[in-house]
């Protein structure tokens, strides 16, 4: 792996499942830290979370070659929403690191089983450009969940626009 490749990693990107219906009050967001490199964090401008369903039918492998939007229809991710209520299939998280160069993004999800999570890096240029995404395998959400451990960035040289279309 090279420098640059091993500095895209998601070094302990930790998932607390906690979901339950995006209106009830006593649900857990999903929570993610994620911490990154300056080298890398000088070219990234967000992060984009997508939650596929039938998640064991799909090859990760498949899913971080290129744009996700480009592989998936526009409907077929879920509605999940942030932790101030922002919902849509895609949600994008402005890279705002911490100290440590970490970053904590929280996500609502329904209830649910065999779902697939993409994490994509997205470019702070205009228009953004694919950096490389992150693919995990989740059996199953309930309303409480232990922390879930997600996989690292694998960077990919592609030049598409990873945006999703607004609803």
């Amino acid at each position: 792996m090279s420098a640059r490749a091993s500095s895209f990693a998601l070094w302990g990107a930790t998932l607390l499942l906690g979901c339950g219906g995006m209106e009830e009050p006593d649900s857990q967001p999903l929570g993610m830290r994620l911490v990154l490199s300056q080298a890398v964090a000088d070219e990234l401008g967000a992060f984009q979370v997508v939650v596929l369903p039938n998640g064991a039918s799909r090859s990760c492998a498949d899913l971080q070659r290129s744009c996700l939007n480009q592989q998936v229809k526009a409907t077929e991710p879920l509605v999940i929403a942030d932790s101030s209520g922002k919902t849509g299939r895609a949600l994008v998280f402005p890279v705002q690191l911490g100290e440590g160069g970490t970053q904590k993004l929280d996500v609502n999800i329904p209830v649910g089983r065999d779902y697939a999570i993409v994490i994509e890096a997205v470019s702070r240029s205009s228009p953004p450009r694919f950096l490389g995404s992150s693919c995990n395998y989740l059996n199953a959400v309930s309303s409480r969940n232990e922390p879930f451990i997600a996989a690292s960035i694998q960077l990919a040289a592609v030049g598409c626009n990873p945006t999703f279309p607004s609803p």
